[in-house]
């Protein structure tokens, strides 16, 4: 049995967070283990409130459950505070945890802040040096790199720049850039472009079921190219058959 661990938000919709990630997991034939970084009060049409976790309990969470069970790979939603980025980075290395994926929330999908100051310098100088891959959107990359991005050039300058960080692999992910949904991967030595149609509508949990199906397919034993394809095609098929049981974006069918 393959073992995958999502730190993570609380999404009551299901959508996002770790509720997505475990149903992301199991597609793939991947026991789920979850550490919920935060509770949010959220629907399909956004967030209204977060609730932190406190530090200590956080940590008592991670450390419980990798005494008993260690994960083949694992990945980082949404850390609210450095303080919790540094104990997730701690305890990573104490723990000698393989095959991390970073996928840097900063806010929602409506817009709300969904990280305290400071934290994504955190992130960048913690997290992503011993991570095997980090996932930002258009809109995280130009936090982290300061730049515009409009086009496939710019990301790939971006993830040129992301990848100074330390990461082993860069994806930034273009769902929102013009008509074609645009991801592009950088390992340092060539870049590898996953291109599909740009579907109408907005959908809630698109970069949450991206890094999962990632994760997933590295606890699976598959490379990081083959795990982005891999997780490109499930975000598409999920995207087809999404569903609208509420009254704001469409849930991904996972």
């Amino acid at each position: 049995m393959r073992i995958a661990l999502t730190i993570a938000g609380s999404d009551p919709s299901g959508g996002a967070g770790l509720q997505a990630d475990l149903k992301v997991f199991k597609s793939f034939g991947v026991y789920g283990l979850s550490v919920p970084s935060v509770l949010t009060a959220q629907s399909t049409t956004g967030v209204t409130d977060i609730y932190e976790i406190s530090p200590s309990f956080f940590s008592l969470q991670i450390d419980t459950i990798l005494k008993d069970i260690l994960p083949n790979a694992l990945k980082t939603g949404m850390l609210y505070s450095p303080e919790m980025v540094r104990i997730a980075a701690e305890k990573v290395k104490e723990h000698s945890l393989t095959n991390l994926v970073i996928d840097p929330v900063t806010v929602s999908s409506t817009g709300f802040s969904l990280v305290q100051d400071k934290t994504l310098n955190a992130l960048s100088d913690y997290l992503f040096p011993i991570s095997v891959v980090i996932t930002p959107n258009i809109y995280e990359a130009s936090v982290f790199t300061g730049m515009k991005i409009n086009n496939e050039d710019d990301m790939k300058d971006a993830a040129k720049r992301l990848k100074k960080f330390g990461p082993k692999a860069v994806i930034v992910t273009g769902g929102h850039l013009e008509e074609t949904a645009i991801d592009v991967l950088w390992d340092g030595k060539e870049f590898f472009i996953l291109k599909s149609g740009r579907a109408e509508g907005e959908y809630h949990g698109t970069g949450c079921a991206f890094s999962a199906a990632i994760t997933a397919c590295l606890a699976l034993g598959f490379d990081i190219r083959e795990s982005a394809l891999k997780a490109k095609r499930l975000v598409e098929d999920a995207i087809k058959s999404a569903v609208s049981i509420g009254r704001g974006m469409k849930l991904l069918n996972l």
